[in-house]
């Protein structure tokens, strides 16, 4: 599946706003399950992924788009207040979007009947980015900066990049402030690699390779 921008249709942007969402096979199967709502088992899900992976984003263009509800950060929000939400959004009809880093028993539901409910209520995950979200994710971040990130760059960060969403984040927001200190929009593959290396979030092995190779 091609990496695409996801909006769940909202009025659509001459310029990237907040409710703009990059897909791909990693986060594809979550999005199309919340798309068909309709065919939830109960009028409520639970959304869980890695932080920064944009699943609070999701669930508030889901909660534009269907007038629902959501939970944010559901493992600090109080066990009674859940509940009751979860027995309105079946009485109502107004579908429920639940936002966790795991779904229980990952984290410990102490109340029986909201443990029993959360059971009963499907799953949808949004994992960790692959090949085809990284380099999507780099432009999207350099491009909403307003930094200049060749191709030749992107392919050098996206052989070095941890493959997650918060250390992609980390690296822009990284050569971000050093464009800053050096006032200039161009980046390059130096600037990358001295950021990188200062940092660590150059891997050990890719450290000890000739300077060239890094």
């Amino acid at each position: 599946m091609t990496a695409d921008q996801f909006d769940l249709p909202l009025p659509k942007p001459a310029v990237h706003r907040e409710d703009e969402f990059l897909v791909s096979e990693s986060n594809a199967r979550a999005i199309q399950a919340i798309e068909h709502w309709g065919a939830w088992p109960v009028m409520a899900a639970l959304l869980v992924g890695p932080r920064k992976s944009g699943r609070s984003l999701l669930a508030r263009m889901f909660v534009a788009k269907t007038g629902g509800v959501m939970i944010d950060d559901a493992e600090r929000t109080s066990e009674t207040e859940m509940f009751h939400a979860w027995n309105r959004a079946q009485s109502a009809r107004r579908p429920l979007l639940i936002v966790a880093d795991a779904p229980p028993p990952e984290w410990a539901v102490r109340l029986p009947d909201l443990r029993s409910r959360l059971a009963a209520t499907p799953v949808l995950r949004l994992d960790r980015p692959d090949d085809q979200l990284v380099p999507e994710l780099l432009r999207y971040l350099f491009d909403r900066r307003d930094l200049d990130a060749r191709p030749d760059l992107i392919a050098w960060l996206v052989k070095r990049v941890e493959r997650s969403h918060l250390a992609v984040l980390r690296t822009v927001e990284l050569i971000e402030e050093a464009a800053d200190a050096r006032r200039t929009r161009k980046l390059s593959i130096p600037m990358a690699r001295a950021v990188l290396s200062q940092s660590g979030l150059i891997s050990e092995r890719l450290r000890s390779q000739p300077p060239e190779l890094l």
